[in-house]
């Protein structure tokens, strides 16, 4: 049983499923007052200036930049955020109201300059977006310290990782060369401000967003059962001569019905030696009888996303080939997981789990001897993963940040998904889970969806049965790939 957070998250989780998918903001004002809060404490006298994203080109879905989004809630394009640490004020800079806006690109709802605005942000003012230039060239006279970001923003189905070599790659591309967003926003900001030194805002961003609150929970919590849920849709949709978009398209359908904002990253849909590749993502291989599918795919559901993975036969049976190392894998995933300590290190839990996980293997006895090395070779590179975090963060990005924390505190989200590859057989396998880390432990926020063999045949067996008595899944109305 999943447990239960209060009224006020319950009734807040309500809302939150019922409401419509675009959203202007995703907390009451005072989340967002309280993780401000916390920033003003770490700037001190200084100041905090940071940019939303733009507007769309072609269209596109509009999705607030994640720091932008977690500091201030404000979902319109072009907007800047100013917080003084020494008045611990709050003002947000929107563009003005245009009639063409209200007439035909963003009807009722958008935020403009006023006090309407101010109040349903929860911020001292929400003052034209010309009037930044006056603030920013008094702060400018003070000498003040300014914090800004200095990486590259992170929108939906893109993580820091993403947005920093995308960047890289552009700056030292010879035929483009460009400078990022935020480079050119600095030079902007020092050129008003030549006096003040510009340090980065990122770190301690990253240092807040690392630790989740408990309605940030309340949402991934709800992000991971519709992850769940489309998942379980693709898996009990699944036969032979499906292609692997077609597949995708099962949870497609459920995501978009329970109100998820788009897909937190690329499906990784894959069949057959496909599932080599740790992101494979062409989705156009088509299933085969005999072969597994390893199927990675989460919503982006208000602004955060979750990240789950499941393995299952493409025509509802494990070989007993494919049962022996699935099991076996499955052992050694769980032994990681039940290593799992509240305000530990990754090198203490991977202490703990290696113990588990030699002794697992030494007491199976290998059907399939060509087994016992890659089983080998995958506890030793869990071994050998020493200080590094376990899996990874999960929040607003997909992969999101630990911050500078060394140690698992309550309140951390994260997946882990080790990966085993079978060499000769070109295939791969790995599971991963949704995992939140609790004041007495953790908890599998995925744990509802099949994990152990059978019960995953058991559910494609049902799915089958239903079928044949004529109520079929929605991928009956696809044509089938082959």
């Amino acid at each position: 049983m999943r447990r239960y957070l209060g009224l006020c998250l319950g009734l807040f989780l309500t809302a939150a499923v019922q409401a419509q998918p675009v959203v202007r903001t995703v907390f009451p004002p005072q989340e967002y007052a309280a993780r401000r809060a916390q920033l003003f404490d770490k700037i001190g006298d200084g100041i905090a200036i940071i940019e939303g994203t733009t507007e769309r080109p072609g269209e596109q879905p509009f999705r607030q930049a994640n720091q932008f989004a977690y500091l201030t809630g404000a979902a319109e394009p072009r907007a800047i955020a100013l917080l003084d640490g020494r008045t611990r004020a709050t003002y947000v800079f929107l563009l003005s109201e245009k009639t063409s806006d209200v007439t035909s690109k963003f009807g009722p709802g958008a935020l403009y300059p006023g006090e309407s605005a101010a109040q349903t942000l929860g911020v001292t003012a929400a003052l034209p977006r010309d009037a930044f230039a006056a603030m920013l060239a008094k702060i400018g006279a003070e000498r003040r310290i300014i914090y800004t970001p200095f990486a590259p923003e992170v929108l939906g189905s893109a993580s820091p990782y993403d947005t920093a070599l995308l960047a890289k790659l552009t700056r030292d591309d010879p035929w483009d060369g460009r400078e990022s967003r935020e480079q050119a926003f600095r030079a902007k900001i020092a050129k008003v401000a030549p006096n003040s030194e510009i340090r980065d805002l990122d770190p301690l961003i990253d240092q807040l967003r690392a630790i989740k609150s408990p309605r940030e929970i309340a949402v991934l919590r709800e992000a991971t059962r519709i992850a769940d849920d489309g998942i379980a849709a693709a898996i009990r949709a699944a036969q032979p001569g499906m292609t692997e978009y077609q597949l995708q398209a099962e949870s497609e359908y459920v995501f978009k019905r329970a109100g998820a904002y788009g897909p937190a990253y690329f499906a990784l849909v894959a069949t057959g030696q496909n599932t080599w590749y740790t992101h494979y993502h062409y989705n156009t291989a088509i299933l085969r009888a005999g072969d597994l599918v390893q199927y990675d795919y989460a919503p982006d559901y208000r602004g955060y996303a979750s990240d789950v993975t499941r393995v299952f036969p493409a025509n509802g049976h494990f070989t007993a080939h494919q049962r022996e190392y699935y099991d076996l894998y499955v052992a050694l995933y769980r032994a990681i997981m039940t290593s799992i300590r509240v305000h530990e290190s990754p090198r203490e839990i991977r202490a703990r789990a290696v113990t588990k996980m030699d002794a697992i293997v030494a007491a199976h006895s290998f059907r399939d001897p060509a087994l016992r090395q890659p089983f080998r070779d995958f506890v030793d590179a869990f071994r050998k993963g020493g200080d590094q975090m376990l899996g990874h963060a999960v929040g607003e990005a997909v992969h999101d940040t630990y911050g500078t924390y060394k140690t698992l505190e309550p309140g951390m989200v994260f997946t882990i998904e080790p990966m085993l590859r079978l060499p000769a057989e070109h295939v791969a396998m790995r599971l991963e889970d949704m995992i939140v880390i609790t004041p007495q432990g953790y908890e599998i926020l995925s744990a509802e969806l099949p994990l152990d063999a059978d019960a995953i045949e058991r559910m494609m067996a049902s799915s089958q049965e239903h079928a044949r008595h004529g109520r079929s899944s929605a991928s009956s109305h696809f044509v089938r790939g082959g």
